[in-house]
């Protein structure tokens, strides 16, 4: 038997529906609502699932309204920097100048480079000696110029430079070039594969499950032709328990860990 793959929105939805019992049981959902849920749960996917995001790095030019305003507004400044809405979080801003690209013969880092290479070539040096020198001029670059303070706003989609954009003394002017390294959101209509992600598939379908209930749920107790009954509640409890569980296993196997502080 082959191995099919979901790849589209619409087979996405025909899966989930299938794995509910249809189309032998009728599934009691309205199609807005289902493309409702299917919505949710990629949010949830995006949010804390390593494949929902991906890390870029987007070049940007300070113009003189960021000055103006003291802050990036990506909204405002959407002719000027090619970036996506679907930007979850900026993780650091890396000034581009010429002190950072500098290739004079007399800069210090120049020279530690040039005699670094070249004791790796002559056989005198090593990997982990040229890690820890490498390890070391980071160190010197952080004590000297330092990093940055930003703050990224996901609802403003605003980015705020502390201490470095806007005023006459600010170290970013218009002009300069800053590289900012961020997270974006994966589009599954781009990205066909992140529908057949295993936890995707599972925790859609319990939300399908839910919405099921919720509709069947007013009219609880009544009887259908045959003695059949509908019991919409309990439907919602096993749903909601399926995604309790599918939550706890995409913090315990999914998601990113965080990062520790170590002094």
């Amino acid at each position: 038997m082959a191995y099919s793959r979901i790849s589209t929105r619409t087979q996405f939805i025909d899966y989930c529906l299938r794995r509910l019992g249809h189309p032998v049981i009728e599934i009691n959902v309205d199609d807005e609502q289902i493309e409702d849920r299917i919505d949710d749960a990629i949010q949830l996917f995006i949010d804390y699932v390593t494949e929902g995001s991906y890390r870029a790095y987007i070049p940007v030019t300070i113009t003189q309204d960021m000055v103006d305003r003291g802050f990036i507004d990506f909204d405002l400044d959407s002719t000027i920097i090619q970036v996506p809405e679907n930007i979850l979080s900026v993780v650091r801003v890396f000034p581009i100048d010429d002190q950072t690209s500098s290739v004079n013969f007399f800069d210090i880092k120049y020279q530690m480079r040039l005699n670094d290479l070249w004791d790796l070539q002559t056989g005198v040096g090593d990997l982990a000696y040229y890690e820890q020198m490498q390890q070391y001029l980071s160190t010197i670059d952080l004590k000297l110029s330092g990093h940055p303070q930003i703050q990224f706003s996901r609802s403003g989609h605003t980015l705020n430079i502390w201490g470095d954009l806007g005023g006459s003394k600010g170290d970013l002017q218009a002009g300069d070039k800053i590289m900012i390294e961020m997270y974006l959101a994966s589009d599954p209509n781009n990205n066909g594969t992140i529908y057949n992600h295993m936890f995707l598939k599972e925790y859609a379908t319990a939300l399908i499950k839910e919405q099921w209930g919720q509709n069947l749920v007013k009219f609880e107790g009544m009887q259908l032709p045959g003695g059949v009954t509908l019991n919409g509640r309990q439907i919602i409890e096993d749903a909601r328990g399926e995604m309790e569980t599918i939550r706890q296993r995409i913090y315990n196997e999914y998601d990113t860990p965080p990062d520790f502080f170590v002094g």
